[in-house]
């Protein structure tokens, strides 16, 4: 079994389904971020049977509302002084803004660099997003 120490200070990206960490690790541009940062894979799970986790030092300002496009079982742990001081369970966000484009190729917000895509969400079960400014029904592919 592979040891990896607990962080003093930082973000702990857990219950991820397995095999979603390295897309997770690349969306979220971790690579870059000057932190250090660790990536487990296919870890043994009780509630998910294998997941992957991400732990970065120093740390805290994650974006929970992609996460919760990505994957709905995910948990964020903010831990001070090695301790959990918040907990969070991402979940499908109602808002949406920049995260991904209108599926409307005539909409404004494809053709103007300055507006912002926003959605507000649709149906949750399909992951399907109104865009605000067309009412383009956008399913997230992200799974």
């Amino acid at each position: 079994m592979i040891k990896v120490a607990g962080i003093k200070r930082g973000t702990v990206i857990d219950h991820v389904t397995a095999g979603k960490g390295l897309w997770i690790f690349n969306k979220l541009n971790l690579a870059s971020l000057g932190h250090p940062v660790v990536l487990l894979m296919n870890v043994p799970s009780e509630r998910l049977g294998r997941k992957d986790i991400i732990k970065i030092e120093d740390y805290t300002q994650v974006d929970t509302a992609m996460l919760g496009l990505i994957d709905a079982t995910i948990t964020v742990n903010i831990i001070e002084n090695e301790q959990v001081v918040a907990k969070t369970q991402v979940t499908l966000p109602q808002v949406v803004s920049g995260l991904f484009a209108c599926g409307n190729p005539r909409c404004v917000s494809n053709s103007d660099q300055y507006v912002m895509p926003i959605f507000e969400l649709y149906e949750a079960e399909s992951r399907a997003y109104a865009c605000e400014y067309c009412e383009e029904i956008t399913k997230v592919a992200w799974k």
